[in-house]
């Protein structure tokens, strides 16, 4: 069965929004992976510091297929500096998966399947 790690902003960690009924739409996507036949986990990272070992933790975990990029952390100009080093933390620690990207947390499914 194919794998997938869907990397994403921490909906806890943005202000202004429902953090819990965003995590809930999240957690319906990941659900989604099964009915397509693929192992899939998430990791949500924040930008305080934690977020390297919050990676490498979940990068190293197993093999990874494919490695979703969220929208999310990609779309926003203030978190450049955190999609650079996801980025390069896929490459040093899954150098053997492929790398995705989902326009938002609907379509993350998609985004991997494309890679498969």
């Amino acid at each position: 069965m194919p794998s997938a790690l869907v990397v994403g902003y921490d909906p806890q960690a943005i202000p202004g929004i429902d953090g819990a009924a965003l995590r809930a739409s999240l957690d319906a996507e990941l659900a989604r992976f099964a009915e397509h036949g693929i192992d899939a986990a998430m990791t949500l990272v924040v930008l305080d510091g934690s977020a390297e070992a919050t990676l490498v933790a979940a990068l190293t975990r197993q093999p990874w297929d494919v490695v979703v990029v969220g929208g999310g952390i990609r779309k926003t100009e203030q978190l450049l500096p955190l999609f650079e080093q996801i980025v390069n933390l896929i490459h040093r620690h899954a150098p053997e998966a492929a790398v995705a990207f989902n326009t938002g947390g609907g379509d993350s499914v998609e985004a991997a399947r494309r890679r498969l």
